[in-house]
């Protein structure tokens, strides 16, 4: 056992008996610092610390982790999941960079299966766990853990709203947290807009202490981000674009040589990689010919969410939102017009400015020999107050 721990007697005899326990299933490569990410994500309970480790040694195997560097992912993963290695931080981390915004996790599942999305996560974890490795060996334990920088501009909280894109977000934090516990140092998540506050507000709940507690929030306001990120990360080894002074040779402050942006999936790419999408979640229905169906809501709170995600099957639908005021009144918020659902599942979100009675139309009167059976989710969020305070 290394004497530069720094570890309390009960803590060291802990780690001791841990690894005695654990010792079947150890690989030569699996140090105490290894063995101490597993202690310290379950509060230095032995038992619990035991389970997690086995039930993810055999995670890697189910998901052949120790080969994953000789699968091939998707072309389409390659050039559109927005990620990338910008440096390293004071203390020698890697500095990884995500344009969040640039991933069009919509368009990917239309091409790509959910598995090879996951799987792809996981080969670049991995390939940034070999980086915070190499760094160790060279510089020491304090360059073991990865400084994340999240740019949510142009954050789109809609694609996120249908189920299966919601689906992948929480498996991907679930097979984070239960396979790679303590190995981030701190992650900045910057430009966030006012509907994120409601994505974070679902995702924190599959997130663990530990990883709560190194993520700083802050909204467009680069005089609050811009020093909190060159307090931990020297300029030369980040973008220009977040306040470094790194760019690409033509100039472009975004350094996309080495950060892969992402971007809008081209429509025809996609093929039907929805098969998935038949989730009993969904409300079926069938709009009889020259009929309609209207279903009201109302939202009793200012800044609540009204969301939609529908598709019909062989035929296209109208569909709009109505609203209507104390006085009986009604206004299209969004227009009734005709919607080729058949062809992509139709999503959206509008953001209700105060009470009042809402109107979902899916209108069938124009079709006179057709009916059209349509599967839908309405759904009215309330609105999120609880990042205001975490972010500065």
């Amino acid at each position: 056992m290394s004497t530069s721990l720094n570890l309390l007697d009960d803590q060291r005899f802990a780690l001791m008996k841990f690894r005695r326990t654990v010792a079947d299933i150890l690989q030569p490569h699996h140090d105490d610092h290894f063995l101490l990410r597993w202690l310290r994500a379950r509060s230095w309970n032995i038992t619990a610390a035991e389970k997690m480790l086995r039930n993810s040694m055999q995670w890697r195997k189910q998901w052949e982790v120790d080969k994953i560097e000789e699968w091939d992912e998707p072309e389409l993963i390659k050039n559109y999941l927005p990620h990338g290695l910008s440096g390293f931080d004071k203390e020698n981390a890697p500095v990884v960079v995500i344009p969040f915004a640039g991933f069009d996790i919509y368009g990917t599942l239309h091409v790509v299966t959910r598995r090879d999305i996951i799987k792809s996560l996981i080969k670049y974890l991995e390939y940034y766990l070999r980086i915070c490795n190499e760094q160790v060996r060279k510089h020491g334990p304090l360059a073991g853990k990865v400084t994340v920088i999240y740019d949510m501009e142009g954050f789109n909280l809609k694609q996120y709203l249908w189920r299966p894109a919601g689906e992948v977000v929480i498996s991907a934090i679930q097979m984070y947290e239960a396979n790679y516990p303590e190995i981030l140092k701190m992650c900045y998540i910057i430009n966030a807009p006012k509907m994120f506050s409601f994505a974070f507000s679902v995702a924190k709940r599959f997130l663990n202490e530990y990883t709560l507690s190194k993520i700083q929030i802050f909204k467009a306001d680069p005089m609050k981000w811009k020093p909190a990120i060159l307090k931990l990360v020297p300029a030369d080894q980040i973008p220009a674009h977040f306040g470094g002074t790194l760019k690409d040779p033509d100039g472009n402050p975004k350094l996309v040589t080495k950060i892969c942006q992402g971007g809008k999936i081209p429509k025809e790419m996609y093929v039907d990689k929805t098969e998935n999408d038949k989730s009993t979640d969904y409300t079926t229905v069938t709009i009889r010919k020259g009929d309609k169906l209207e279903l009201c809501l109302t939202t009793s709170e200012e800044g609540s969410l009204l969301s939609w995600d529908f598709r019909t099957e062989d035929y296209d639908i109208k569909f709009g939102i109505l609203k209507e005021d104390t006085s009986g009144m009604k206004t299209e918020i969004v227009p009734i017009t005709k919607i080729a659902a058949h062809k992509l599942n139709e999503i959206g979100i509008v953001t209700c400015d105060k009470p009042a009675t809402y109107s979902v139309v899916f209108d069938n009167t124009y079709s006179l020999i057709r009916s059209k059976k349509i599967h839908y989710s309405i759904r009215v969020l309330p609105p999120s107050e609880e990042l205001k305070e975490q972010m500065p």
